[in-house]
């Protein structure tokens, strides 16, 4: 097997195997540090990092398995989960903040007295998409801690999270400044460049252009991306056309109740404003419908994919029995 099947120079950092690779190995770690550094700026730098095991079981038999993309910590001993999100999940707020517990809790000092002192936990999502609340807001950067609703002063600032919504992010090459917009630029491009540009002349980017060139590959790890590039489009064709078809059957829905309402409507407030009121409601309603069946055509296609049932229920919002009688 070869790389003439794959039109691209550059793996796609958005798939499992290339952004393991660029930033969960011990050979490329400097690519991580660079990264963290040129996404904390004003913090201390840097010099290293240790990665630790991505897979955590809770406390207790019962509780959930977290298994993250990338888990580290630095030499002043404070951890940071980096994590890649392809496409939007129901609670995705929920489950970022169920990743953070496990950092935190497992720096309680067993067997002797321990005075709760904690190290800096940071969770750090890469989202291929865009917050479905955020009310048309351009800003891509969003860090975010526990703070004081009245005074609007930090509370805690051991803990953070940072969310990049990638989409958002449009800055043409000769618009980048700093190293985090190279960075920014590097990921939300990547795949779909054809030679390194000129802004990235820093040594760091040399060496993730020739760790992420694909003819560099041996066979098993070109077979191990193939693989994970067609998940990868798998699961963007499985969102996309759960998304058409619970938009149309949402659409379709809401001008069928529209009507229905407006005919009762404009029996009393005569059939025109009638119309017009109930189409409106009954659309809205439908939209609702629609969002619904769309999660419900999602886990179906997941379950095609011979997923998880748990991991279908996180992905959707759906209960565990409902997708069972999907």
């Amino acid at each position: 097997m070869g790389s003439e099947g794959l039109r691209e120079r550059y793996v796609n950092p958005y798939t499992d195997f290339a952004f393991k690779l660029l930033f969960g190995t011990e050979l490329n770690k400097e690519l991580l540090i660079s990264f963290l550094n040129a996404l904390l700026p004003g913090e201390q730098i840097i010099t290293d990092v240790t990665y630790l095991n991505t897979e955590h079981l809770g406390t207790q038999e019962r509780d959930r398995r977290a298994v993250f993309d990338i888990y580290c910590e630095n030499n002043r001993g404070e951890k940071f989960l980096v994590e890649m999100q392809k496409g939007e999940q129901a609670f995705f707020k929920e489950r970022s903040i169920y990743y953070a517990t496990f950092p935190i809790r497992e720096q309680a000092v067993k067997g002797q007295d321990w005075d709760y002192g904690l190290k800096a936990v940071y969770t750090i999502g890469i989202l291929n998409f865009i917050f479905s609340d955020d009310s048309g807001i351009d800003q891509f950067y969003h860090e975010v801690k526990l703070a004081d609703v009245h005074t609007k002063k930090v509370f805690y600032d051991k803990l953070t999270f940072i969310y990049l919504e990638m989409p958002k992010f449009n800055k043409e090459e000769h618009e980048l400044e700093s190293m985090f917009d190279k960075w920014m630029f590097v990921l939300r491009n990547l795949s779909r460049l054809m030679v390194r540009p000129q802004a990235l002349q820093e040594r760091v980017f040399e060496r993730l252009f020739r760790a992420a060139e694909i003819a560099n590959f041996n066979k098993v790890e070109l077979i191990e991306y193939e693989d994970s590039l067609k998940n990868y489009r798998d699961w963007y064709s499985v969102i996309k056309t759960a998304e058409q078809k619970g938009l149309e059957l949402g659409i379709a829905k809401g001008i069928e109740q529209g009507i229905e309402q407006g005919i009762e409507q404009g029996i009393e407030q005569g059939i025109e404003q009638g119309l017009q009121q109930g189409l409106q409601q009954g659309l809205q309603q439908g939209l609702a419908e629609g969002k619904l069946e769309k999660q419900k055509e999602i886990a179906r296609n997941m379950k095609q994919m011979g997923l998880a049932t748990e991991i279908i229920a996180g992905t959707t919002g759906l209960p565990i029995d409902e997708i069972r009688n999907l």
